[in-house]
Order: structure tokens, then C-alpha cells, then sequence
């Protein structure tokens, strides 16, 4: 067994002051808490989990460290509200603790090299073998694009799809579109000159991006579908 040696409440009897925010979600969806919090379940809470993650993504790309100490406050504060319900509602029977065991022992299955007697000294070695204990987690997974979330913002989306098309050979992405840009500060100014331009002409620049999405997956669903018939295997790498 892999040795986790961590110090923890139990060890010190003391308790954390995660321990003491899990005891206030608790109370506030406990009885006599707050009427508000019991009432909520996993789907009326997803717009805020959605919205305190942008907000943790803006505090990290201003750099502001006060910000994003609460900001990554409010993104575990809805994991332990997850959580919570989950422990009240049957059928789904799990709390925080089942929530850090399976990460915990996730982690460790996926890095050998550190809790193993794999050996990897560079980021590229890691990856070598990570997609591999990915795919052996997912035997289901048939495609590059599966596990991949369609609801991801269309540029995250796109540079997702992007990766896959090179991976399975569909696409060269070196020197591709015939786009010269050297900065963010560039590419940014040049995305923005393309919003613009198709507000200008009453375009929906989200939905064109989209449409245009949904049919480079198809085309990589028949480039797999063409890989498999010529017999050739080990394409597919499932997401986390």
C-alpha cells in the first residue's frame, strides 16, 4: 500500500478549518439552518458553480492574490454544497470524505512515477504514459472525442477539437490557417476585430463557431471510422 503520510484532524484531534466548513454546511442545510440552502439540489446550484468558476478564472489571469484566495473559496464551498446533498439523497449515499478518496487514490494511480516504480523525470515522459492509464480507465471510450464537454465555452471547444484532429492525424496544426500572430495581445485584438466584423453584419459569431465545431467532429469521427477499417488502433485517448 502506497504510504500517504499527511498529517489530519484525526491524527492531531484538532480540527481544520476545512473540517469547520464542512460543520457550517452542515448546519446551515441541517434543520433549524437556512431554509434557502436545504431547499437547493445538484441542478439549481450548476449556474453558480458556473459562475464562481469564471470569477476564479478572472482572479487568476489578473494575478490578484486576495481575489482569488476567496474566489477559490467559493469553487470548494459548491463542491462541499455537492457533496452535501449527495449525503442526504438516496441512491447517491456519498459525502466529501468518498469525494477526496476517490481523487486521492485517482492521483496516485496516475502518477506511478511517484508513488511507484515507474520512471518518468519530464513532463514529456509523464505524458507518454498518462493517456495510456487514461484509456484503461475508460475501456468504453471509443473516440478521441469522447468525454470531451460539448457545453465548454466555443474557443475553449475548439482548441479541444483542435488537439484531437492532430492527435489522430486529420490535421498539422504547425503553420496552419495562414494566421500570423506572435502575442496574445495580437491574437486578442484580432479576435475581437472578428466579433465586430460579424456583429456588423448581424452575425452570430458563438453560433458560426459552433456550426463550424460540429461538423470538424464529424470529420473526425470518419477519419477514426476510416483508421479503424485500415486496421489501425490505438487513437483514441478519453478525457479525465
Amino acid at each position: 500500500m502506497t504510504d500517504l503520510s499527511f498529517s489530519s484532524s484525526a491524527a492531531t484531534g484538532v480540527p481544520t478549518e476545512l473540517d469547520e466548513l464542512v460543520a457550517v454546511m452542515a448546519r446551515l442545510r441541517g434543520p433549524g439552518g437556512c431554509p434557502w440552502d436545504a431547499d437547493q439540489t445538484h441542478e439549481s446550484l450548476v449556474q453558480y458553480l458556473i459562475e464562481e468558476t469564471y470569477e476564479l478564472v478572472e482572479a487568476i489571469e489578473t494575478g490578484n492574490r486576495d481575489d482569488m484566495l476567496e474566489e477559490l473559496g467559493d469553487v470548494l464551498y459548491q463542491v462541499l454544497f455537492h457533496a452535501d446533498i449527495a449525503a442526504h439523497t438516496p441512491g447517491e449515499d456519498f459525502d466529501i470524505q468518498d469525494v477526496a478518496a476517490q481523487m486521492t487514490a485517482k492521483m496516485v494511480g496516475r502518477h506511478p512515477h511517484v508513488f511507484g516504480d515507474r520512471v518518468a523525470e519530464t513532463p514529456d515522459a509523464v505524458m507518454e504514459f498518462w493517456e495510456d492509464l487514461k484509456r484503461s480507465e475508460k475501456p468504453g471510450r471509443t473516440s478521441v472525442l469522447d468525454g470531451i464537454p460539448q457545453a465548454m465555452p466555443s474557443l475553449a471547444l475548439a482548441d479541444k477539437l483542435l488537439g484531437r484532429a492532430e492527435k489522430v492525424g486529420l490535421i498539422e496544426l504547425e503553420g496552419a490557417g495562414g494566421v500570423n500572430v506572435e502575442s496574445e495581445d495580437e491574437l486578442g485584438a484580432l479576435l475581437l476585430a472578428i466579433v465586430a466584423s460579424a456583429k456588423s453584419k448581424g452575425l452570430d459569431a458563438e453560433r458560426a463557431l459552433r456550426a463550424t465545431l460540429r461538423d470538424l467532429q464529424g470529420e473526425i469521427r470518419e477519419h477514426e471510422a476510416g483508421v479503424a477499417d485500415a486496421g489501425i488502433i490505438g487513437l483514441a485517448v478519453p478525457e479525465a
